[in-house]
């Protein structure tokens, strides 16, 4: 079996089925399977996979997982990776649409790629204009140089122009191929991290590896942005959730170190603004 597409699902059954449909309506002749890891959902999500599971196409290539509580999504997608039987393994979360050729063309760039460790999607938003997906590394010497000596974009999310494969140094996790070749020397996502930054961090460790993390545009994904994490938190609390991740992704003292570096040029930008 070429790839396992691993999604993690906790009370988003709407999307999920809508995302389900869409690999069904695009794989064509691929050698596939899904395998689907329910985190404790309340919205009926379980019975409503196991509905699917009896559809003569899901036969052999839907595998169910139902955990009785919210385990984190790397923690699921571990489970996910566990028990996949796929070469390749991709990522994808349940709030994503699949457009036509993009499973193809991911797993063809991998193959033919074998430096590539993750390599990411393009990613669009609902209303089909593009969605900035992928990331500069967030260390202390970027938060100097965008809040101190003005480098515009060293913390903001961006997508690549043109329409050929290019490295970044990460991918956000809502289409995340992982090559055999990672697997074997990165492993699995670091469990410590419950929601947020164990995309990143499984690209940072990719490059510590020796390989290589892609944005691929040939690769079009929609992505109902936010979707899976509002089930987390209030958009107004977002950002709070951030913190648990961002300390063990830095190490608490350089968590600090950063947050200050952005506050007080955050605090900068606004009181120029204002004068």
């Amino acid at each position: 079996m070429d790839l396992s597409i691993v999604i993690v699902n906790f009370n988003t059954k709407d999307l999920t089925l809508k995302c389900i449909k869409s690999i069904k309506n695009e794989s064509g002749d691929l050698s596939f399977e899904v395998v689907l890891v329910d985190n404790g959902s309340s919205d009926a999500s379980v019975e409503a996979f196991k509905k699917i599971r009896e559809e003569s196409f899901w036969r052999g290539k839907l595998t169910l997982i139902f955990n009785s509580s919210n385990l984190g999504y790397a923690k699921a997608n571990n489970q996910g990776i566990k028990r996949a039987k796929g070469k390749y393994i991709l990522l994808l979360n349940s709030d994503t649409v699949i457009h036509r050729d993009a499973l193809q063309n991911l797993l063809h760039f991998a193959k033919d790629t074998p430096e590539a460790g993750v390599v990411g999607s393009k990613l669009l938003n609902t209303d089909g204009t593009l969605q900035m997906s992928c990331y500069r590394f967030p260390t202390i010497a970027n938060a100097i140089k965008e809040y101190w000596f003005g480098q515009k974009g060293l913390f903001e999310k961006f997508a690549p122009a043109g329409k050929k494969p290019i490295t970044v140094d990460s991918v956000v996790g809502a289409a995340f191929l992982i090559t055999p070749e990672a697997v074997r020397r990165v492993g699995v996502l670091d469990e410590r991290y419950f929601a947020y930054f164990e995309d990143i961090d499984y690209c940072r460790r990719v490059w510590k590896k020796g390989l290589k993390v892609y944005y691929l545009p040939a690769s079009v994904i929609t992505h109902y942005h936010g979707a899976t994490f509002k089930k987390l938190a209030d958009e107004k609390n977002q950002w709070k959730k951030l913190i648990p991740g961002s300390k063990i992704y830095h190490g608490a003292v350089r968590h600090y170190i950063l947050s200050a570096i952005l506050w007080i040029g955050q605090k900068r930008r606004r009181n120029e603004k204002v004068s």
